[in-house]
C-alpha cells in the first residue's frame, strides 16, 4: 500500500514538472497604427534657445486637438511613440521610452514628459548614428502597420559611418525615414555656402526614404512648431493622401 501511494505521488510530480520548467509565453506586442520614433538633433549648431524651440514644438504638437483627433481616427485609434536626442556617432539619449498615445490624457502626458526632459548639447552631427540607433528601437512592446523614424536636424552628416549605408539598411528593414530640416535664418556667407549642399536638398536626396516618405522644411527654428505639428499629423494618418515630397513651414 505504501509503495503504491509513493508511486502515485512520484508520477504526479513528474507530470507536473514539465509545466514548471516551461518558460512563460511572451506577451504579444500591442497593436497600434504607427510606431513613431522622434529623433532630435542636439549638436553644437543648435543653441539652447533653438533646442528649447524644438522640445516645445514637439510638446505643443501633442497638445494640439487636431493631432489627437488624427490619432483617434486611425484603424486602431492609437500610436506608439518614443523620443531621443542625437549628436555624435555614439551619442543618442533616449529621453522618453515607448509610450502608447490614444487620447487627450495620454497625449498630454507625453507632452509633459517632454517639458520635463533634460536639455543637453553635444558636438557633431551624425545622422547615420541616429538612423542606426532608431532602427534598434522597433518591436519593443508594440506592433504598428508602419514603422516611421522622424529625423529633425539643421546640418549634414559629419560623424560616424556613411549616411548612405545607414539609410540603405533601415530601408531594407521596411522602416520609413521622414525628415524635418531646419534652415538657418542667418545663412553663411556666400564663400562658405558652397561647402555643403542646401540642407533641404540634402535631406530630400540623402536622408528620407521608404513608402510615402516626405520632408518638412522649417524656415528657421521659429517655424519649427508649425512644421512638427503638420509633420506628425501627416505621419499618423491611417490612409495618408498623396502629398508633396517637400512641404515648407514658415514662422
Amino acid at each position: 500500500m505504501r509503495r503504491r501511494h509513493f508511486l502515485r505521488q512520484a508520477s504526479a510530480g513528474l507530470l507536473a514538472a514539465p509545466a514548471l520548467l516551461l518558460p512563460h509565453r511572451a506577451r504579444a506586442n500591442e497593436p497600434v497604427d504607427v510606431e513613431l520614433v522622434l529623433a532630435v538633433d542636439v549638436s553644437r549648431s543648435v543653441d539652447p534657445d533653438e533646442q528649447e524651440l524644438q522640445f516645445r514644438g514637439y510638446a505643443n504638437a501633442f497638445r494640439d486637438r487636431r493631432l489627437i483627433d488624427g490619432i483617434s481616427r486611425g484603424a486602431v485609434g492609437s500610436i506608439a511613440v518614443t523620443f531621443f536626442t542625437w549628436s555624435d556617432w555614439n551619442v543618442q539619449e533616449l529621453l522618453i521610452p515607448w509610450t502608447r498615445v490614444g487620447d487627450t490624457r495620454s497625449a498630454h502626458a507625453f507632452a509633459e514628459a517632454l517639458d520635463a526632459a533634460p536639455r543637453r548639447t553635444f558636438l557633431y552631427t551624425s545622422i547615420s548614428g541616429a538612423i542606426d540607433y532608431a532602427a534598434t528601437l522597433f518591436g519593443q512592446g508594440y506592433e504598428g502597420t508602419r514603422q516611421v523614424v522622424d529625423i529633425s536636424g539643421d546640418g549634414v552628416n559629419n560623424s560616424g559611418r556613411p549616411l548612405s549605408d545607414a539609410r540603405a539598411e533601415a530601408l531594407a528593414k521596411g522602416i520609413v525615414l521622414n525628415g524635418l530640416a531646419v534652415l538657418d535664418s542667418n545663412p553663411p556667407p556666400a564663400q562658405f555656402a558652397s561647402l555643403n549642399p542646401p540642407l533641404d536638398e540634402y535631406y530630400r536626396d540623402q536622408v528620407i526614404g521608404g513608402p510615402g516618405a516626405f520632408l518638412m522644411v522649417a524656415e528657421g527654428f521659429e517655424a519649427f512648431e508649425s512644421a512638427v505639428r503638420r509633420k506628425i499629423i501627416r505621419e499618423i494618418a491611417s490612409n495618408p493622401p498623396p502629398g508633396p515630397l517637400v512641404e515648407r513651414a514658415f514662422a
